[in-house]
């Protein structure tokens, strides 16, 4: 069992000690973006997206947490952006920590942002999953998210 809570400010720091480099990891797979400035565009995306850190506008941080013993150390995270105009939660980022992985924690979590947002005006969860994440496409279908689209990309060629 998991239950979702506000990160505190005391926490943040730790969320993005994991989100740089795990963010920045993804920008160098599937952007062909070098290790140090994949981790600068890491970073700068976090600045961005955090002006006032835990209480900006528009971001909803959670931390996941075990129900077990009273424990309140988190075992993942999950960033959404609701957006009320179109009645949306998009997932910008949903990580399980290593430890914690392969436990089913994931679909508890995801059933549990849904009990979190179910008595609200939000209809519908979006997100996007890099296409090098296998894992976590299979875990987003099985727990009923449909793929709407493809991400691609090319080189431009020079002369």
């Amino acid at each position: 069992m998991v239950e979702l809570r506000k990160m505190r400010s005391d926490e943040f720091p730790g969320y993005v000690d994991y989100f740089v480099p795990d963010y920045a990891a993804e920008i160098s797979t599937n952007y062909d973006v070098d290790s140090p400035t994949a981790t600068e565009q890491a970073a700068q995306a976090i600045t961005d997206s955090f002006e006032q850190g835990v209480e900006t506008m528009g971001q909803v941080l959670l931390c996941i947490v075990a129900k077990r013993d009273d424990a309140d150390t988190p075992i993942g995270y999950l960033w959404c952006q609701p957006n009320a105009e179109n009645q949306t939660v998009f997932i910008s980022d949903f990580c399980i920590l290593p430890p914690y992985r392969g436990k089913g924690f994931s679909r508890l979590a995801l059933a549990a942002l849904n009990e979190w947002f179910s008595e609200t005006e939000f209809v519908e969860f979006r997100l996007r999953v890099a296409a090098s994440n296998s894992i976590a496409k299979n875990l987003y279908l099985s727990a009923g998210f449909t793929p709407t689209g493809t991400n691609m990309r090319r080189a431009i060629e020079r002369a």
